[in-house]
């Protein structure tokens, strides 16, 4: 089995060489490559690596190698593209030029929006599985001297998420990382609540993730203000004390309450869609999700998933996202049925199959269903209908969550929370899974593939 070393020395040159990559960096399944040139690379026999599970060819270069696997490969892979050349200066300027002239503002706010959330989901995986065996127990009577113990590692992150978004934030946005996080830790704070704005106190956590955004985003350019006239001599301590004093009590003055309506108002809308309009509400949901992940309009989508969490201890939205991918593996299926002679195709699905049942979509989004074009319509159906079948139940007063984003698919089972126990929350979404599986092999198999003809090979 190949090493990371070895899977990233081996992907390196088919990019075009350590000179042709301007940037790396990943996300939960992808490693993200900035290239200076595009026509360097072999993807052909990038596609027919083994480790290789898609390609995405966006905004930046993007190899889907699993998750897990791309963490340890990334580090690898940058250290050879460093050595060739330090990530090549002028490669870069080709790439920010590049950058420029495709960047729309909406598109460059999601992937700063992604750039701020998607390091954090690796401790919420953890915690959130932390969290669930930890409820487990509680509800079994298991281990009660463990327990409280499993409570104060499984719920530290979540309390303090806020200081990893302001470090994020203001990382991202140019400022220095550590400001950000000390802006933003002022939401969390216990003495908060002797604190009065707009004549009501505050609470600790007021605001959550998206009052340290504020908060951190307003620091940075408070800091980035003030280095351009203190002078040199004084800006070690005049910039950090004016960013810190500024930018905090407008948090507590302003941010916090206002970050605080609207996050009230975003776990307010998600569970009355949820309770009044459940059906049509997870048709919607599961039905579009495929293709808003294609145009990386799903990133939006990360705040609002952390909202939740922090507000309710799960996010209802995603157990009926995650169905898109139960569609996306129906349809697979019935390709492989259906086209039995194209030999090329049925090894690309039993490769993609075992990672699309883990919720990992794009081997057969990428290598099946979007190339073949009506069977990506009809994964979208699929979806659907298993966002329908969750949204059914959300109407009868049982809710479906999750306690982390990331993970779908069979790998969401050790996440799943609700307010009916764990053995009926996930009936209801393993329910939903068979439905998305059946929707989108039925409608695959006898529609999707109408005058589709592929020969061997």
């Amino acid at each position: 089995m190949d090493t990371p070393y070895d899977t990233a020395a081996t992907l390196l040159p088919l990019v075009g060489g350590p000179a042709n990559v301007t940037s790396v960096a990943h996300c939960m399944t992808r490693l993200r490559l900035g290239l200076a040139d595009r026509s360097l690379v072999d993807e052909e026999a990038l596609r027919a690596l083994p480790a290789v599970l898609g390609i995405v060819d966006d905004d930046t270069y993007q190899i889907v190698l699993g998750p897990g696997v791309v963490a340890r490969v990334t580090p690898e892979f940058e250290k050879l593209a460093g050595t060739g050349g330090e990530l090549a200066a002028r490669g870069a300027e080709l790439q920010e030029e590049r950058q420029a002239r495709n960047a729309t503002p909406a598109k460059l706010l999601l992937r700063r929006i992604a750039n701020i959330f998607v390091p954090l989901i690796p401790a919420l995986i953890g915690c959130g599985i932390l969290a669930g065996l930890n409820g487990l127990l509680i509800n079994m009577s298991w281990l009660p001297g463990l327990t409280p113990a499993l409570a104060a590692v499984a719920s530290a992150f979540l309390a303090l998420i806020a200081v990893f978004v302001g470090h994020n934030t203001a990382k991202e946005f140019g400022g220095t990382p550590v400001l950000g996080g000390a802006v933003a830790a002022v939401v969390v704070y216990p003495g908060v609540a002797k604190v009065t704005a707009f004549g009501v106190a505050l609470s600790p956590g007021q605001g959550g993730v998206l009052g340290a955004l504020a908060a951190a985003l307003l620091g940075t350019y408070v800091e980035r203000w003030c280095r351009t006239w203190v002078p040199a001599t004084l800006d070690v301590l005049v910039t950090p004390t004016l960013t810190v004093l500024v930018a905090g009590l407008a948090t507590l003055y302003g941010l916090m309450y206002a970050a605080g309506e609207i996050s009230t108002a975003i776990g307010t809308a998600a569970n009355w869609l949820l309770s009044t309009t459940g059906p049509f509400a997870g048709l919607i949901l599961g039905g579009l999700f495929l293709p808003l992940v294609m145009l990386g309009l799903h990133q939006a989508l990360i705040p609002i998933h952390t909202t939740l969490i922090e507000q309710q201890g799960y996010t209802v939205l995603l157990p009926i996202l995650a169905m898109a991918g139960a569609g996306q593996v129906g349809a697979a299926v019935a390709v492989y049925f259906r086209l039995r002679h194209d030999t090329s195709l049925r090894t690309t699905i039993k490769a993609g199959l075992p990672a699309g049942l883990l919720g990992i979509g794009e081997p057969l989004v990428y290598g099946v269903s979007l190339p073949l074009g009506r069977p990506f319509l009809t994964a979208c159906a699929g979806g659907a209908a298993g966002g329908a079948f969750v949204g059914f139940f959300a109407t009868l007063g049982d809710k479906v969550g999750a306690t982390a984003i990331g993970p779908s698919g069979w790998a969401l089972f050790p996440l799943l929370a609700g307010n009916r126990g764990l053995g009926t929350t996930a009936a209801i979404y393993g329910g939903g899974l068979l439905t998305g599986y059946a929707v989108g092999f039925v409608a695959t198999y006898f529609v999707g593939l109408s005058g589709v003809r592929h020969e061997a090979g």
